[in-house]
């Protein structure tokens, strides 16, 4: 039996080669930020022009430099660029080529900056533009609401609690509680779009840097309305990727709520709306489905927008001041949020426009059910009675209707008297429109309030630019 010590993996050439590979490939986030690349280049450009203005470089190495930065933007565009792995990040990739196009005087770019702030003014530059797309499609579903209430201003539905049946709405002032949502959704990404006007590039790598830079004139070129006002925290700070993140959550929360209505809504059991037929998918086996897949997607994709907020701030609650490679786990999931919910808010906008409402059937549903009750109770308030006792007195005539069979528009006078000698003839002329109609205040559902609030809506969106 052979004494020969056995090999380990340290010892085995192409263990210790997979290793080396697989320690490289950890590190690596090129598959993920070459997306950068405008923001890495107009950033670079802007400041090796400010290099050049400022003497810290010859102005013709600047204009090289800024020439050979233009060169790398259409190799990208063109296809032609030959990126680098081995290189880990967009940053890299694009100065090793640089040095390929105009040789040493490359070198001179990284004069004044770090990685850390550069990446840093590349993420926020990024991110204001993802803003105003954000901003953009919200605008654009708002739309697509304000012209669905318009066209149902006159349909009836039940409005519900717990869902159930509660008192009878306008279409239109259910459809406009979207409108007032994503409204909201707008202010918070026009508040994360202003966290992240700031510039970070002559933050260093974490201290400042020892050259007569002129940050103000950077920031004026790229667009930034203001510089870091402390270097440390400058290179660090990602609160304006955790804001888009939350309004990201907040705005996919309100996404999915109404996601879960098309989907109720859509069922046999309701049949309140058909979604046009771009928007559903057949079954596999069974002929007759047309199922609510998209709907369904943008109720699902929130958690993954959820997930993207979490994880960023698991990451950052642990770091210690400045920069930590940590850091780097930033962008996929920000990348990701970004795009899942412009794509949801587009699918919305359309499955918004082309949802088919049946306003026959949401007013049998008011009708074969008992949402005038609060009505009716008002009735006796205004007749002197309490209205905790009203509210009784009609819970008891609703149970009664409930066991029969039957509903308020079926009672006579004389049965409406047996639960209370108030009652009187005009009780009888209660019905959905008169409902509808006395929720005549600031926010109800009277139609009165919901062509108002329509031109508010519109107003709204004007100003905004839609």
């Amino acid at each position: 039996m052979s004494t020969d010590p056995q090999p380990t993996g340290h010892d085995d050439p192409a263990a210790s080669a997979r290793g080396t590979e697989l320690a490289s490939d950890y590190t690596v986030s090129l598959h993920y930020d070459r997306r950068l690349y405008r923001e890495d280049i107009r950033a670079s450009i802007a400041h090796a022009r400010m290099l050049g203005r400022q003497g810290i470089v010859e102005e013709d190495e600047a204009a090289q430099i800024v020439d050979g930065l233009e060169k790398v933007r259409a190799e990208i565009e063109s296809g032609d660029f030959p990126w680098k792995p081995e290189l880990e990040d967009i940053h890299m990739n694009v100065e090793s080529r640089l040095f390929d196009l105009i040789g040493d005087v490359a070198g001179r770019l990284h004069t004044a900056r770090s990685r850390n702030d550069q990446v840093s003014t590349d993420t926020r530059l990024y991110m204001r533009q993802a803003c105003d797309d954000t901003v953009t499609a919200l605008r654009t579903l708002q739309s697509a609401f304000v012209s669905a209430a318009e066209a149902n201003i006159t349909t009836v539905l039940p409005g519900y609690t717990h869902l159930q049946r509660a008192q009878p709405v306008l279409l239109a002032h259910h459809l406009l509680a979207y409108f007032e949502m994503f409204d909201r959704d707008a202010t918070r990404f026009a508040a994360a779009q202003e966290s992240a006007d700031v510039l970070t590039l002559g933050n260093g790598a974490m201290a400042g840097v020892p050259y007569p830079i002129d940050r103000e004139s950077v920031a004026e070129e790229l667009g930034f309305g203001r510089i870091t006002a402390n270097s440390m925290d400058g290179v660090s700070d990602r609160d304006f990727a955790l804001e888009y993140l939350s309004a990201a959550a907040i705005c996919a929360m309100h996404l999915s709520r109404l996601a879960e209505e098309f989907v109720i809504w859509s069922s046999d059991e309701f049949r309140f709306l058909s979604l046009p037929d771009n928007y559903t998918t057949g079954s596999s086996i069974m002929p007759q489905k047309r199922n609510p897949d998209f709907a369904e997607l943008a109720r699902g994709k929130t958690g993954r927008v959820y997930g993207n907020l979490f994880a960023m701030l698991t990451t950052l609650k642990g770091l210690p001041l400045t920069y930590n490679r940590d850091l780097q786990e930033d962008k996929e999931g920000l990348f990701d949020s970004v795009d899942t919910l412009l794509a949801t808010l587009g699918v919305t906008a359309g499955m918004i426009g082309g949802a088919r409402f049946n306003a026959g059937r949401m007013r049998q549903a008011v009708e074969s059910s008992y949402v005038l009750a609060t009505d009716i109770a008002d009735y006796l308030v205004g007749k002197g009675t309490p209205f905790r006792e009203a509210h009784i007195i009609v819970s008891n005539l609703s149970d009664r209707l409930n066991a029969d069979g039957r509903f308020f528009k079926d009672l006579s006078l004389d049965e409406f008297r047996v639960a209370s000698s108030l009652f009187e003839a005009d009780v009888l002329e209660i019905d959905i429109d008169s409902s509808i109609a006395s929720r005549d205040v600031p926010g109800g559902t009277s139609p009165t309030r919901v062509k108002a609030a329509l031109a508010e809506a519109k107003a709204r969106l004007k100003e905004a630019g839609q």
